[in-house]
């Protein structure tokens, strides 16, 4: 099979991403199918099934954070993500070994000669119960070991110990100290004893494929997956790419069209579209991405003919939209439209009609810079 074009990987990322056209999908199976949502920001979450699924309602999510259907919790990459609750169960255990490379980075000088076992122990205890805020689990922990930093101890016993955030964190609009619960009462059972990693890459392929073995390490956090594949490999199909790396992807899912029509769409800061590749040239070239990526900030994106075209802002009522290039007349009118629609959703479940779209009288505010 010839190499696979970078347009195919294109609108075959943007396809299996449900961004080509918003699905029918419920919010709880698109959640799923992303195997989770980026979520450091509350209201992100919200923005990115918006841009992908039918008439999605604020509500609609939150009754899945309060059902707890659907959890916030640090996984992919130590970073927070809402997640189906039945995939925190295997993920978290999974990906415990990045957790606790990022606590012995992050503050492994601060609780020296401390016995982790002890800090999981006392953390456990701590939180049974109804839980408690990220800066009253770090007093606790503080005055149980004397002499250490609080802040550290509560995120240094949140990497040893399996916990969630629960409502109203990661809820729309709401904002404030981010409690912690252990995540066996949250869920009512404890999570997998033997995580499938085989398992996780293939539902990782079926949502971000086709793609290569750095590509699932950047995703996930993990490394020395090589192997794990390899051994995969009678389950998988293998293409190439332009540059004659290995693509691999789950049997019998499809390769989009190239040709086919990519529309605009708008897409929240840290979206998983732009971090879940070590190689993010299927949807960004090199240089806008240093324009998105810097330190640890991911701007929102919006996105024309299927690639990153500049970066957008919520200010005082109106979407600020700046391109990277200038828009040609039918992309700039496409963008505004676009765009409106956004910030009738950004508005809230108050001041939009419950698809997003503006209500009657109130068209969303626009500015292309």
């Amino acid at each position: 099979m010839p190499p696979l074009s970078p347009r195919t990987l294109n609108r075959t990322f943007l396809d299996r991403q449900l961004l080509l056209d918003r699905s029918a999908r419920t919010p709880l199976d698109a959640v799923r199918h992303l195997m989770g949502l980026q979520g450091q920001e509350p209201d992100a979450p919200y923005v990115g099934l918006w841009a992908r699924l039918v008439d999605f309602r604020h509500d609609a999510l939150t009754a899945l954070l309060h059902d707890r259907r659907v959890v916030r919790a640090k996984l992919q990459r130590n970073t927070q993500h809402l997640v189906d609750a039945e995939d925190f169960r295997t993920l978290h255990p999974l990906l415990a070994p990045v957790l606790g490379k990022a606590r012995q980075g992050a503050f492994g000088r601060a609780v020296q000669g401390l016995d982790p076992d002890d800090l999981a122990r006392a953390g456990r205890e701590l939180l049974s119960g109804e839980g408690l805020t990220r800066p009253q689990l770090g007093r606790a922990l503080a005055a149980r070991f004397p002499g250490r930093d609080s802040l550290a101890l509560a995120y240094v016993v949140q990497s040893l110990v399996a916990h969630v955030h629960p409502p109203p964190s990661g809820v729309w609009g709401r904002r404030g100290a981010t409690g912690v619960v252990l995540a066996e009462e949250w869920l009512g059972g404890p999570t997998a004893r033997r995580p499938r990693v085989d398992e996780v890459i293939l539902r990782y392929l079926a949502a971000y494929g086709p793609a290569t073995v750095r590509d699932i390490q950047a995703w996930c956090g993990l490394t020395k997956l090589r192997e794990v594949v390899d051994g995969m490999r009678s389950r998988l199909r293998v293409y190439h790419d332009a540059a004659g790396r290995e693509l691999f992807d789950v049997p019998g899912a499809a390769l989009a069209d190239p040709d086919r029509p990519a529309p605009v769409r708008f897409l929240p800061r840290f979206d998983n579209l732009i971090l879940s590749h070590a190689d993010r040239t299927r949807v960004i070239g090199d240089e806008d991405r240093k324009r998105v990526i810097v330190g640890s900030e991911v701007s929102p994106v919006f996105l024309v003919d299927g690639w990153v075209r500049g970066v957008w802002a919520w200010r005082d009522g109106t979407v600020e939209v700046t391109p990277f290039r200038p828009l040609g007349p039918g992309e700039a009118a496409a963008v505004r439209e676009e765009a409106g629609l956004l910030s009738g959703f950004l508005r809230g479940p108050g001041g939009a009609g419950a698809t997003g779209r503006p209500a009657a009288g109130a068209a969303g505010g626009v500015v292309i810079g």
